[in-house]
């Protein structure tokens, strides 16, 4: 019989993108099941939507993640981030390789 693997992820936001905005989760409890090579995550917590222009703003932390990787001012992290879509990886890269 294969083994049921659980784990708990330590996470800080969940976001979930729809068509009409976005599902923000903070400080949520994220665990993942293996089983048989598929992985299920389960994610508990408080919702908040987001829809429309407002889904597209930049949070305030995630300026200042993208400030301290990269040594840039506020205005480029933020910049950066709504070319990236509030993409950090790629706000990040687009600052420290372009």
């Amino acid at each position: 019989m294969k083994e049921l693997k659980t784990e708990k992820i330590d996470a800080k936001r969940v976001i979930i993108e729809t068509s009409e905005g976005k599902i923000v989760i903070e400080e949520p409890q994220v665990t993942t099941i293996e089983f048989q090579g598929q992985k299920t995550y389960t994610v508990l917590g408080n919702e908040k939507v987001v829809k429309g222009e407002e889904a597209s703003e930049v949070n305030e932390e995630d300026i200042a993640l993208v400030q301290e990787k990269t040594g840039k001012s506020y205005e480029e992290a933020k910049e950066a981030l709504k070319k990236a879509n509030n993409d950090i990886a790629l706000a990040i890269k687009m600052l420290t390789e372009g």
